[in-house]
């Protein structure tokens, strides 16, 4: 039985939010959304979840606890395992809590995590790509995110970090033929300069970006030749329309103020809360239907299966057993 003292509780720190906004805005184009809710959502789950892989790297790598990560998830290619432990395929599931009250509640007493459920979305769950053997770690990140405007505004004001970004639209992301986009150009209509990160592909397909310092009311052109483009990012809050315009296209793609989403997540605290195979996992699941409430979730999106986190296995068990299992390959070799 698991319980709040095998819960595993790793300090957050500012460079795991950045990691976890590198793969982000990388794997943009290729994220399968099972989870609904707005695009920025979605970022910033990817965001928390990379940020939460990158803890429980550097801890593993702390305690010197082997570990693989050679099958880890290429932004090209969603939903393959993150780690390996004791030659075991690691699927680690992390929820981000970011309510306040509720982010309060669980630090004063983690306990409150026990009857959560450990959630598996329904496709991955019946999927024959997972083998019986593989692992579900289940993690909980406390942290705070900006839903509205105002909160980003608010950020900004208070000196927090803010990473704003805006998707763009599919047919400029995922065109349908692979062409050039052209000589792009930017200009802004800001009151004060501006500096535009674009992020994209190239002919050959490797994701590329390119920095563009711009100064108000004047047009400029981008250096790289871009063959699709996955978003734009400022690295302040716009004041007025940024423009971009692709001749190839014959296209001026504005963008307002409000278009712009900030997907840094404020993170706080992580909570490794236990493990389980996906064979005892099936063996023991039960299904949470669409549109439940549950501890995570006002509504899941989407059908899971879970188990209560009470009846996971605690992560040190785990770990020492993988410790001791290397320590005897070597012996023996």
């Amino acid at each position: 039985m698991n319980s709040p003292e095998d819960f595993i509780h790793l300090p957050f720190t500012p460079d795991l939010t950045q990691g976890g906004i590198d793969y982000a805005v990388r794997s943009l184009q290729y994220t399968y959304d099972r989870m609904g809710g707005s695009l920025y959502s979605r970022l910033r789950r990817i965001v928390g979840g990379v940020a939460v892989e990158l803890a429980l790297r550097r801890m593993l790598s702390e305690r010197e606890i082997p570990f693989d990560v050679r099958g880890a998830t290429p932004f090209t290619q969603p939903d393959r395992y993150d780690v390996a432990l004791g030659g075991h395929r690691c699927d680690l599931k992390t929820f981000i809590l970011s309510k306040r009250q509720q982010i309060s509640a669980v630090r004063h007493n983690p306990g409150l995590l026990l009857p959560a459920p450990a959630l598996v979305p329904e496709d991955q769950f019946i999927s024959v790509t997972h083998r019986e053997s593989d692992l579900y770690l289940f993690a909980f990140l406390l942290g705070l995110t900006t839903n509205s405007q105002e909160e980003i505004v608010k950020a900004a004001q208070a000196g927090q970090p803010i990473y704003l970004i805006h998707p763009l639209t599919q047919t400029w992301s995922r065109p349908s033929v692979w062409n050039s986009l052209g000589r792009l150009a930017l200009k802004s209509e800001c009151s004060v300069p501006v500096t535009v990160e674009l992020g994209g592909q190239d002919g050959t397909r490797e994701f590329v970006t390119e920095k563009i310092d711009l100064p108000p009311k004047t047009r400029v052109f981008v250096q790289h030749n871009f063959f699709n483009l996955a978003y734009l990012h400022v690295d302040a809050i716009a004041d007025a329309r940024v423009g971009l315009q692709s001749p190839a296209r014959n296209e001026i793609y504005l963008i307002a103020p409000s278009d712009w989403g900030n997907i840094w997540v404020y993170g706080m605290d992580i909570f490794l809360t236990g493990y389980i195979s996906r064979e005892e996992f099936r063996h023991k699941a039960s299904p949470i239907y669409a549109g439940s409430r549950v501890f995570q979730y006002s509504k899941t999106q989407i059908k899971n299966f879970s188990v209560p986190m009470a009846e996971l296995r605690p992560l040190d068990g785990l770990l020492e057993q993988v410790k001791a299992w290397e320590a005897s390959r070597h012996e023996a070799a």
